[in-house]
């Protein structure tokens, strides 16, 4: 079992590219990770550590590899409360819905119990070219947190 389990929802790419990116990081950190893009219930363990990137579409939705995992999630109400986990989140700051993915999908790994590690990241492609460089200096800073 992986120290880390990286989740990324996408619509075109960046999410994966940056969970790719940190899960690099981490692994050179001493840690293992999985990296999943868009998994199924089944896939995941609900204990653990859980790095869950997603970009955002649309009115604040979830990408759609990512919809079906929350709605398997809100639909079987699994007990969370042995998950740690972090956020990031992917979006454009003109938009009112900034973010609104990682927002929803952090309310409902709370709502199951899950104990976040950290601030929510989110990261403005209006202010950032290359997303992977805030979430990597985010990382040092998650990190010491777990």
């Amino acid at each position: 079992m992986a120290d880390i389990t990286l989740i990324s929802g996408s619509t075109l790419g960046s999410a994966e590219y940056v969970a790719e990116h940190l899960a690099e990081k981490l692994e050179t950190a001493g840690y293992t990770t999985e990296t999943l893009h868009g998994p199924a219930l089944a896939d995941l363990s609900l204990t653990g550590t859980w790095l869950v990137v997603s970009s955002t579409h649309g009115a604040g939705d979830l990408p759609d590899n990512l919809q079906p995992l929350y709605d398997e999630l809100s639909a079987a109400r699994p007990d969370l409360s042995a998950l740690r986990y972090g956020a990031i989140g992917i979006g454009s700051s003109e938009y009112d819905t900034f973010c609104g993915a990682i927002e929803k999908f952090d309310t409902l790994l709370s709502d199951l119990g899950a104990h976040r590690t950290g601030e929510i990241l989110k990261i403005d492609i209006q202010q950032h070219d290359i997303p992977e460089d805030p979430a990597e200096a985010w990382l040092g800073s998650w990190q010491k947190l777990l």
